[in-house]
């Protein structure tokens, strides 16, 4: 096992689908480069189903859900997404996974390590430069069939032998500027009618996505937003019914159950790392939270 949990990378998707590529070769592609979901439920299906949640990628996603509804935790944050709804996951997302109704139909493309991004660090679009981990919008029709338009394009060129790989990057950078513009439109919309309690606590979420492994108390997201921990505390607890503390403990324990089942760390230094004092308190934490020891969770199937 690696390092670092990558369970959803361009290796695993190839394992999953590869047994069932004759059934599916008209609705999928995958290379080491890119990965294309074409509308079949049976390809999202397959790869949710055969993925012990939660999963983390540690590339691009981009895709438009046209058909069905699917529920399901991102990044700590539960969302309900129906269909004309735009979606991108980015490096670092972890996905749980809850619940899917009616025939999904999904179109979407993944980014793997070895794809010839379309833009240097400095020029990605802000949507995709790393500041925004993930986002689901509910678009417009034109929107939604505009990135239609250019996902078919993008799986008529790759079905093609031996096809043009700058062809396919530049189509990429036309989507991910396609993205950023209805990504910065929404945002816009939203700086107008969001409340600063609203725009606080989805600061706090950013935050704790960012250093809940190594920050576990209220004080530092307080420190880092500017705020009184009790400010904070009230803020967090009125705009989601949780608080801050839960919402740290979380995160936290979603990243150490990773560690846990999908490196070959030890306990000792999974707690070291997490920033834990010792290996008994981080044990005792674990259980209480999760009813379980490490090593319990840790050999559990």
């Amino acid at each position: 096992m690696g390092k670092q949990p990558k369970l959803m990378n361009y290796s695993r998707m190839k394992d999953i689908l590869g047994p069932h590529y004759a059934q599916i070769h008209d609705h999928s592609y995958i290379s080491n480069e890119l990965g294309i979901v074409y509308g079949d439920p049976r390809i999202f299906m397959l790869v949710i189903g055969q993925t012990q949640p939660p999963f983390v990628i540690d590339d691009y996603r981009l895709g438009v859900l046209v058909n069905g509804e699917i529920h399901v935790n991102i990044n700590l944050v539960e969302r309900h997404i129906t269909p004309g709804t735009l979606v991108f996951l980015g490096p670092g997302t972890i996905i749980s996974p809850i619940s899917f109704s009616g025939k999904i139909e999904l179109y979407g493309l993944g980014l793997f390590a070895d794809f010839p991004m379309p833009f240097t660090t400095i020029q990605m679009p802000s949507a995709f430069n790393g500041q925004v981990r993930d986002f689901q919008i509910k678009a417009g029709e034109s929107d939604i069939v505009t990135a239609r338009h250019m996902i078919d394009t993008i799986w008529h060129v790759v079905r093609q032998p031996d096809y043009n790989r700058q062809t396919i990057s530049s189509l990429v950078a036309a989507v991910m500027h396609h993205y950023d513009g209805i990504y910065r439109q929404h945002i816009d919309l939203l700086k107008e009618s969001q409340s600063r309690e609203q725009t606080i606590f989805d600061r706090f979420i950013y935050l704790v996505n960012q250093y809940a492994t190594r920050e576990h108390h209220i004080s530092f997201y307080a420190d880092r937003m500017c705020l009184t921990q009790r400010y904070l505390g009230t803020v967090v607890r009125q705009a989601s019914g949780t608080t801050a503390k839960e919402w740290i403990d979380r995160a936290l324990v979603e990243h150490i159950k990773i560690e846990l089942k999908h490196t070959d760390k030890s306990i000792v230094q999974i707690s070291e790392e997490m920033d834990f004092p010792n290996p008994s308190f981080f044990s005792k934490y674990f259980k209480r939270l999760t009813g379980h020891t490490p090593l319990e969770f840790k050999q559990s199937k």
